[in-house]
Order: C-alpha cells, then structure tokens, then sequence
C-alpha cells in the first residue's frame, strides 16, 4: 500500500449551531485513506461518523462550523475550494453513498435519467453515450436485463437492487474515493453480503478507495483493510483490521467486540451490552467520553482527555490505561 495518502485529514471539528446551542459533533479528527484500501470508521448512533465524511465531501447544512487544520484530497486544500470547483469533484473524484436506498433515489425519475444526469454532469459525452455508460454499470454491478430496467422507476426495484444503482451512480465516474455512508442497513443480511462482496468487487476493478461507515463490527471484519473507532466526536482507536480484533487497546473498542454474536457462545449465555448511554456533545465530557460508561475509568480519564498512544506504525488508541509508546497524533 503506498504511504501516499488521497484523503488527509488533521485535527477536525465541525459544530453545529441550533435553538441556541453548539453541538460538538467532531472534536478534533485525525484521518488518513490510502489509494486501493477499504476504510472502516465504527462508532455508536451519534459518534461522529458521518458528519466527519459530510465534512469531507462538503454537504453538512448551512448551520454547520467546520475547522480544520489540513483537509488534503489528492492534493487540493478542500476547505479552500470554491463551491462551483467543490461541485466539479464531488460525484466525480468523491463520491457518497447514503444509507436509505429507499429515499435517495427520486420516484418520478426513471433509473436511466438518474444514470445519465450523474455521467452527463461529469463526462463529455452525449446522452446515448452516458445511456450506454448507464447501462453498462446496471450490467457490472449484477442487475440482470439492464436495458429494460433503465427505463423503469424506482418503486419497481426492490432495496438491494436500489442499492446497487446508487453503486452504478457513484462509481459510473470512476472515483478515487467512495464514501459508503451505511450502505447496508436497510437490507436484509443476505443481500448486506451481496452488497459487501460487490463494494469489494468494484474497488478491485476501478482501484477505488472505499470509506465504509457503519455501527455494525461484523460488517468490516471481511472487508476492511483498516478500521477507526469513532465515539463522542473523537477517534478512540485506529489499526489494521487485525490489530483492532485480535488485539483491541481501548476498552470502548473491547466493548463493541463483545456484543458481537459468536458461534461459540455457550447455552443461555447472554451476549454483553454496554451500559449507560453516550456523552452529550451540547456539554461534552472534559476528559475522555467513554468514561461515564468504561469499567477502567479513574478520576484522570474524567477530568483529562488522554493523548494517543502509538503500538505499531498503524495502530493508536486515546487511553490512560493502554500500554504504549507515548506519541503519536495527540490531543
């Protein structure tokens, strides 16, 4: 994997203004993709997750403060694009994926306009060019008889297939990165897999850096190359996929390992919550935000926001009770 990364993001924050109130919602975010790697970010409802991609590909609400120091995507200062120059990457270069496919398609357009209006935008090619682009991509992400199905509605498509047309939309430019904003939570599990495997197909076909935003630990188990653990606005740990599930540093990221389903839990074992609920972000927590809820917790996590501490080139994790290297990207 080359050490180049496309996406570098260093120290973000974005605040939402509502009702008289600041809402934290990122508090100071490290992030780097990779070109060809698939990238987990897990967290909770509320952890920050996707606003920091909103963030990135420049779609949060006008009531929305965003500060950062670096905001780097292929060498373009993001934070400094105007918008018409924002418009001309975003659906070509940086693509999103939302997580409702019953929602984000428009019921009065036929699946073909949705094609053509999304290759037209960003390809100089005329209208039966991006219709035979738009069939194409029906065709490689496994919709049977594409031809007949572009002129067809969304309501006759069932979830997965929705699914897989916003695929076709968002990848029908060949991005660099692809943000996959909880891609399968409205499907059912067999279809989540079909989805998965098909994002893992494309990325290999176009070469395209993948940002997979999920609640579910068992979803970037198969398919992610690196994971980052998202909580109350902050990045709790980042490694590999392997140093995230064979060796987990933070005790919030032990915590979302336990409440997996395993095939070897004994009869009449209940699998483990976790207690309490997550910090409000209107007043958030001076010290680390998991500490209401971690078992490890002592008056310095409470009072102090821990700086990362480094176990291995790839692997960091923001806790006082970690055995590391001190170092590393530090809050």
């Amino acid at each position: 994997m080359s050490k180049n990364s496309i996406l570098e993001v260093k120290n973000l924050n974005v605040s939402f203004h509502s009702r008289g109130q600041q809402v934290k919602a990122v508090r100071g975010v490290d992030l780097q993709v990779y070109p060809g790697e698939i990238l987990g970010i897990v967290g909770e409802s509320g952890s920050g997750k996707s606003v920091t991609m909103k963030a990135v590909m420049g779609i949060l609400p006008e009531n929305a403060k965003i500060q950062a120091d670096k905001m780097d995507f292929e060498g373009r200062e993001l934070l400094s694009l105007r918008p018409d120059e924002y418009r001309k990457i975003r659906g070509k270069e940086l693509t999103m994926i939302f997580q409702d496919p019953m929602t984000a398609l428009n019921p009065l357009k036929k699946i073909g306009k949705h094609l053509e209006e999304v290759i037209m935008r960003h390809s100089k090619c005329s209208k039966a060019e991006a219709w035979n682009k738009g069939v194409e991509m029906l065709r490689l992400v496994g919709i049977p008889m594409p031809e007949e199905r572009m002129k067809q509605y969304p309501h006759e498509f069932s979830g997965g297939m929705r699914q897989r047309v916003l695929i076709a939309m968002a990848l029908s430019c060949e991005p660099s990165l692809l943000i996959a904003d909880e891609p399968t939570t409205a499907l059912d599990v067999t279809i989540q897999a079909q989805i998965l495997d098909l994002l893992v197909e494309m990325k290999e076909k176009y070469n395209t850096s993948i940002v997979l935003i999920t609640h579910d630990m068992g979803v970037v188990a198969n398919v992610c190359n690196r994971i980052a653990i998202m909580y109350g606005g902050l990045i709790m740990e980042c490694g590999t996929t392997d140093e995230i599930f064979y060796s987990p540093k933070h005790p919030y990221t032990k915590a979302l390992l336990r409440s997996i389903p395993r095939l070897d839990l004994e009869e009449g074992e209940r699998l483990q919550s976790i207690p309490g609920l997550p910090p409000s972000l209107v007043n958030p927590p001076a010290g680390c935000p998991f500490a209401q809820r971690c078992q490890q917790a002592t008056e310095l996590c409470h009072t102090l926001l821990p700086e990362y501490k480094q176990f291995s080139p790839s692997h960091k994790a923001m806790c006082f009770a970690c055995e590391g290297q001190e170092g590393g990207a530090g809050k």
